[in-house]
């Protein structure tokens, strides 16, 4: 779909709205899960095309460490929530607690702590789009992929299909004292997504 025939002010205040809502939820939910308090900068919200989601974190030959679910219901799609191995190292070691054992590797439990963060602050963010346009929305159990980026969306694609073709980037920054992890999150809704989307927030289209 043309993403260019709705209101493109709107559209992207709308967008930004769910992102502040849905960092506030997150960190609600993060500060719960580790029994602290997490605070969020304000996040900077984009829309790209597909192509353009690799050169964002880097590159499409850029190692990332990457949660990655289904959204299924009345406006199905892909979340990823991708962030740097040194930036998954710092979230474990300041923010939760964790002892980090090797500095280029995740063992087990370090995985899982990554897992069940990602999906807590992926879901998260569904909610709130959720809240907002009273569609249904319901995140599959996620995955941890440790990849390059091109690999990592490749494998997306094989998994669910073919995704659409315009990406939400929320650029997110979790504070805790002086630290600070930055990650990123892609809800990238399948080709007839992001017309339910916009139409249930009430954004209108434009006259051609």
């Amino acid at each position: 779909m043309d993403l260019f025939k709705y209101d493109k002010d709107l559209k992207m205040d709308v967008l930004k709205e769910i992102g502040n809502i849905g960092a506030g939820n997150a960190a609600t939910a993060l500060s719960r899960l580790l029994n602290k308090p997490i605070d969020m900068e304000v996040p900077k919200v984009q829309l790209l095309n597909f192509e353009e989601i690799a050169d964002s974190v880097g590159g499409a030959e850029q190692v990332v460490l990457a949660v990655f679910l289904r959204v299924e219901g009345d406006a199905p799609g892909n979340l990823f929530f991708i962030m740097s191995p040194e930036a998954g190292k710092k979230l474990l070691q300041r923010l939760a607690g964790i002892e980090v054992l090797e500095e280029f590797e995740f063992s087990e439990m370090e995985q899982s702590a990554l897992n069940e963060i990602g999906n807590i602050l992926a879901g998260s963010y569904l909610s709130s789009l959720a809240d907002f346009t009273k569609l249904s929305m319901t995140p599959t159990v996620p995955g941890l992929a440790l990849d390059m980026a091109g690999a990592i969306l490749s494998y997306g694609l094989l998994q669910y299909g073919q995704m659409g073709d315009d990406a939400l980037l929320i650029n997110t920054t979790f504070l805790e004292g002086h630290h600070e992890v930055e990650g990123q999150f892609f809800l990238i809704p399948d080709p007839q997504s992001f017309a339910q989307i916009f139409e249930a927030l009430g954004v209108p289209l434009q006259n051609d």
